[in-house]
């Protein structure tokens, strides 16, 4: 899959749900109280950010993109405090406030890095709280192209369904985080981004990957939704939707150090890719990059778009060269999700000649990626005779992998590429040399599916045996 940087300054978003304060003391801890079994901090230091609700506005205006943010609030300084810095960071704030309930507030003390422990100050919202939420919701959500709903099950939401409602009647994705085990609430929304957790409270257990993705469509259909995003952990996340094919996406994390508002960046991310116009798979796959950054900072944390865009040209740059087979059909299958025309040609390469580099070029005209399969070592040998490959499997793998035309190359052990083809199922079958169509292995389980099998002649006069001759004589 290919990821590009969304257009995050042309989307506007509303986002409505449960905002919050979390606060964080940071200190030392380096003696245990006399008084109970409890270390004793010396607190130095004291930071507070937007959570919540407050936390997905504010990553989505990190990103360059225009929020505004309705929620509940207290009549008190943190509500104060929390409205100042979402301004500070260009999000537009319409709070509600509650004359009798404090500003929802999460107090986490933290000794390098480690999270002591956690104090909530809060008090569930009741009907009186949030009675002109939904006038505040109209008369904002026409100037939205998305709309965004936090629930954290703090009262906010607890009319959940109006507010669909509305943005069904405006005709714009209405993309919630859901909270509890009662999805119902969220029928009729664009698409929901439960965590796995969540996701068997609804549907129950699910004992391997076609069962949650059986029981994902069902799910889909009964609340009338048009996609889900299951949020997965270390396993990565799994969109489903109802007329295409289960897209997973491996977890992008190189290290897991916070997982402190993770959800929040990967539904601010997705709802603003798809307000930049991203297709769901496009939006899918930058908010689970986006996500991979998060859990490496401590604490709620908001991606910038400068941030993103180093991310993605680095995805770029790491999403060709040699894999693993795994990996291999992971990548092919969300090229395929893309529509691109996947090319597969295989074999030995031993000294990559003109004749190669020529035919490969040719071989890449032909679709959008093309997946170069070679021979190891031990198969050459049994192919060539003793003494070959001239070059082991790990060299010839690295000069294909720097080829412009070449996209992925992989290394097979089996007599045939067969096993391959069978995992990848590549659009076009090519092989060079003096071939024919019905010599092609693999060419009749290709066509099978409706693939195609082409031939390409190499340049005249390159041949590594020929090559290798030469060499011989001249070595006499």
């Amino acid at each position: 899959m290919k990821l590009e940087m969304p257009q995050f300054q042309q989307a506007k978003l509303l986002v409505v749900g449960d905002v919050m304060l979390d606060r964080y003391w940071h200190g030392a801890a380096s003696r245990i109280s006399p008084e109970a079994p409890v270390p004793v901090v010396q607190v130095g230091n004291q930071e507070d950010r937007p959570g919540g609700a407050g936390n997905v506005a504010l990553n989505i205006a990190a990103l360059g993109s225009a929020a505004t943010l309705v929620g509940l609030v207290g009549k008190d300084d943190n509500a104060a405090d929390l409205e100042s810095r979402l301004t500070a960071a260009g999000v537009y704030c319409e709070f509600l406030q509650s004359v009798d309930k404090p500003t929802i507030t999460k107090l986490r003390v933290i000794h390098q890095h480690q999270q002591l422990i956690r104090l909530d100050f809060e008090e569930i919202f009741d009907s009186a709280d949030v009675a002109d939420l939904h006038s505040k919701v109209t008369s904002l959500i026409s100037s939205a192209q998305v709309l965004v709903l936090s629930d954290y099950a703090k009262g906010a939401l607890q009319n959940v369904s109006e507010i669909i409602e509305l943005g069904r009647k405006q005709n714009i994705p209405v993309i919630v985080d859901p909270k509890g085990s009662d999805f119902e609430k969220y029928r009729g929304a664009t698409l929901i981004t439960p965590n796995f957790s969540e996701f068997e409270a609804v549907v129950g257990h699910c004992k391997n990957e076609d069962e949650l993705v059986s029981k994902g469509h069902a799910l889909l259909s009964n609340l009338n939704l048009q996609a889900m995003l299951i949020t997965r952990g270390e396993h990565g996340m799994t969109l489903i939707r109802p007329d295409s094919p289960e897209l997973h996406l491996p977890a992008r994390a190189q290290e897991v150090f916070d997982v402190t508002g993770a959800g929040d960046t990967v539904i601010s991310v997705l709802a603003a890719a798809l307000a930049a116009g991203d297709g769901f798979a496009d939006a899918t796959a930058i908010a689970n990059l986006a996500a991979g950054l998060v859990v490496g900072k401590l604490g709620t944390a908001a991606i910038s778009g400068p941030e993103l865009r180093r991310a993605i040209l680095s995805e770029q740059n790491s999403g060709r060269g040699v894999m693993t087979a795994e990996q291999l059909q992971i990548a092919v299958q969300d090229a395929k999700v893309h529509g691109e025309k996947i090319v597969f040609t295989n074999g030995c390469f031993d000294i990559i000649h003109a004749g190669h580099v020529g035919y490969l070029a040719e071989a890449r005209k032909l679709g959008d990626r093309l997946v170069v399969a070679i021979n190891d070592d031990d198969s050459v040998t049994k192919l060539k005779g003793p003494g070959r490959p001239i070059n082991p499997v790990e060299r010839r793998m690295a000069v294909l992998a720097g080829l412009e035309a070449v996209d992925w190359v992989v290394s097979f052990g089996s007599d045939t590429p067969e096993p391959l083809l069978e995992a990848l199922q590549p659009d076009i079958l090519v092989k060079g040399g003096d071939y024919s169509l019905d010599q092609v292995v693999g060419g009749k389980y290709v066509e099978s599916y409706g693939g195609e099998v082409k031939a390409l002649d190499f340049l005249d006069n390159c041949s590594t045996s020929a090559i290798v001759e030469k060499m011989k004589e001249a070595g006499e």
